[in-house]
């Protein structure tokens, strides 16, 4: 099977404008800013990229989307990813929105993609980061009652909702719950990566309505599922734009330093090393984008788990590679706080524990793979 990885202008256009936004409002001194001095939150920033509609990029036009597809949404990715821009967007349009808009309710969609495209709320999902307790959730007539803690919410201190997947007795839920509420509290937590900042929820006798169960049983774990290949991708995505920010420094770092009086860039040997950066970020941004044509054409195709868990795997891998290489190529300064590939390198390492490592995701796609040719 052969893919057109190709982009139309429209495409181009979407990408162009968005990485004009962040190159603009979240340069390296305003991202720093945001991730050390305003809780990993730049409100204003998240106001521009709401207004520019780059919160429904993939969401439905019958509710404030631009009704487009997921290829279109890694293309915006890769320009956060290449900011780390301090703003939820993943966790809000890409874990939630996804989500919601895989529910097959008309009207959770209607209640809850409109605020989500319009970037007037934010809405994220417990990911299970850290280990914890189960959480306890007992049946009322009313609806649940939960209790517990939940160590590691990505945006939970930015966020209005939470979506929680949960285990009642009456089988799996997916519940939206007001961070508001009575009975919850937030707390920061220090985080290895400051642009992507996560908190931990306490719930104490917190009540969940029967109106605020957006799905349960097969649908709910449907739903997450869907949910999750695709930010997987995503996520892949904004990893294709760690590395190719990273090469990018390094290359401009490069034809600025002097050695043995001469310019690094032109050492043979660095030039080496940069192209296979270049490679790795080549390889996993076809990677991505094949994945992406494939979930917008055939999402439910047997290949889908292949081409996700490849893209996932080779991004990873180009954003370990690339920001270590960012930091050796800078020579002495590469880790101190004055220059940014430390921060990348953090984005990178951090990313690896969201949505299952790249081991997972192999021994995901192992078992799929052996499940086909068992007798």
């Amino acid at each position: 099977m052969t893919l057109d990885l190709r982009l139309s202008e429209e495409q181009r256009q979407i990408a162009d404008s968005v990485e004009e936004l962040l190159a603009n409002a979240s340069d390296s001194a305003r991202m720093r800013r945001a991730a050390f001095e305003g809780g990993g939150f730049d409100g204003s920033l998240w106001q521009q990229v709401g207004e520019l509609g780059a919160c429904g990029v993939h969401l439905p036009e019958a509710h404030g989307g631009l009704g487009l597809g997921i290829t279109e949404l890694v293309l915006v990715a890769e320009a956060f990813g290449r900011r780390l821009a301090c703003v939820p967007w993943f966790e809000s349009v890409v874990l939630a929105g996804t989500t919601i808009r895989a529910i097959r309710d008309e009207s959770v969609a209607a209640q809850w993609l409109p605020v989500i495209a319009s970037g007037e709320q934010v809405v994220t999902v417990d990911l299970g980061l850290l280990e914890a307790a189960p959480l306890t959730v007992r049946r009322e007539a009313s609806g649940w009652r939960l209790d517990g803690v939940l160590p590691a919410v990505p945006a939970a201190m930015a966020a209005q909702h939470l979506l929680l997947p949960a285990q009642g007795a009456d089988g799996r839920l997916l519940l939206a719950i007001a961070l508001d509420a009575s009975g919850i509290s937030r707390r920061a937590r220090a985080n290895h990566d400051a642009t992507r900042p996560v908190a931990e929820v306490t719930l104490r006798g917190v009540l969940v309505p029967e109106s605020d169960c957006l799905a349960r049983g097969e649908e709910a774990g449907r739903a997450l599922e869907s949910g999750r290949r695709i930010a997987a991708v995503v996520l892949a995505s904004e990893l294709v734009g760690v590395s190719q920010q990273c090469l990018d420094l390094t290359v401009a770092y490069l034809g600025q330093r002097v050695q043995f009086g001469k310019v690094l860039a032109t050492f043979q040997a660095l030039k080496h090393r940069c192209a296979h950066m270049m490679v790795a970020v080549e390889l996993a941004r076809s990677a991505v984008l094949g994945a992406a044509r494939q979930l917008d054409g055939q999402p439910g195709d047997e290949r889908t788990l292949r081409v996700v868990a490849m893209a996932r795997c080779l991004a990873d891998e180009a954003a370990q590679s690339c920001t270590q290489e960012a930091i050796q190529l800078h020579g002495g300064v590469g880790f101190t706080w004055e220059y940014d590939p430390q921060l990348y390198f953090k984005r990178a390492q951090a990313s690896r524990s969201w949505l299952g490592t790249p081991t997972a995701w192999r021994e995901e796609l192992a078992a799929a793979l052996l499940d086909e040719v068992a007798p």
